[in-house]
């Protein structure tokens, strides 16, 4: 990564922070669903944060220890409620999250 794509990342990071209240209040719906589909587990937790579009499937799968089955059920209840970009050719949850989302609903 060069020089000015890693500075873009890292202003869009600190937008992200700041922002994050009034994205979560226009979220807030999506992500209770989201919660409720992925649920507690910490596989289907590691699972869902790694949707970020760059991994395929079986990449996502082998990375969080989740079993290929339980990864389909997971994807295809997340494209069901529209919780994954449907432009994206690899699983991508379609609404911004930061870290410490995945880290609270893992507990």
């Amino acid at each position: 990564m060069d020089a000015q794509t890693e500075l873009l990342k890292k202003i869009l990071d600190v937008v992200t922070l700041i922002a994050e209240p009034q994205i979560a209040q226009r979220d807030e719906k999506r992500r209770v669903a989201l919660t409720a589909i992925v649920g507690k587990g910490a596989k289907t937790i590691k699972a869902a944060s790694l949707m970020d579009g760059t991994r395929t499937q079986s990449v996502v799968c082998k990375d969080s220890g989740l079993d290929q089955g339980a990864l389909s059920r997971l994807t295809k209840a997340l494209r069901e409620s529209s919780l994954l970009d449907p432009d994206s050719k690899d699983p991508k949850i379609s609404i911004p999250l930061t870290t410490r989302f995945w880290e609270e609903l893992g507990g």
